[in-house]
């Protein structure tokens, strides 16, 4: 996804354009609310802010939905989670300890880094909690994406 450093969104925000995603379709605030273990007021609060960003779409009364540039900004925060994770994993830590270590920094790791590990890491399909999806930021630049249909 190109035009994102993977540091627009707080830590908290970018737990909930991933729980959206996991859900799929129109997610009622009041599910993000019990997931989160938190005040339906303040789903709606941060909701509301997060509509001005492109990202998900509020619809009164019903709950929200990702737009196309969330979709795209989610699978990036998901790809940022499992490659982190499977970097710890390589160091020793089980997976639960990865997941746990990695959920308290995750979101001060831009996407520039997150494509250098990725790099390093020889472009991995799957992580420990699910598949790796990569964008052609990623695995290749985007004047050599022909590269990929061969």
């Amino acid at each position: 996804m190109r035009g994102i450093d993977g540091l627009e969104l707080s830590p908290k925000k970018s737990e909930y354009l991933k729980y959206i995603r996991e859900k799929g379709g129109i997610v009622h605030t009041t599910d993000i609310s019990q997931h989160f273990n938190l005040d339906p007021s303040t789903i709606t609060k941060t909701i509301q802010e997060m509509s001005s960003t492109d990202l998900i779409e509020h619809i009164p009364y019903r709950g929200v939905r990702l737009t196309t540039r969330g979709k795209e900004f989610a699978e990036f925060l998901i790809r940022r989670h499992r490659i982190l994770e499977l970097m710890f994993s390589h160091y020793g830590l089980t997976a639960q300890e990865a997941c746990d270590e990695v959920l308290k920094f995750e979101g001060l790791v831009s996407k520039d880094v997150i494509d250098k590990i990725c790099n390093s890491l020889g472009h991995p399909d799957a992580g420990i909690c699910g598949q790796i999806k990569h964008d052609t930021c990623c695995c290749c630049p985007q004047d050599n994406i022909w590269s990929l249909k061969g």
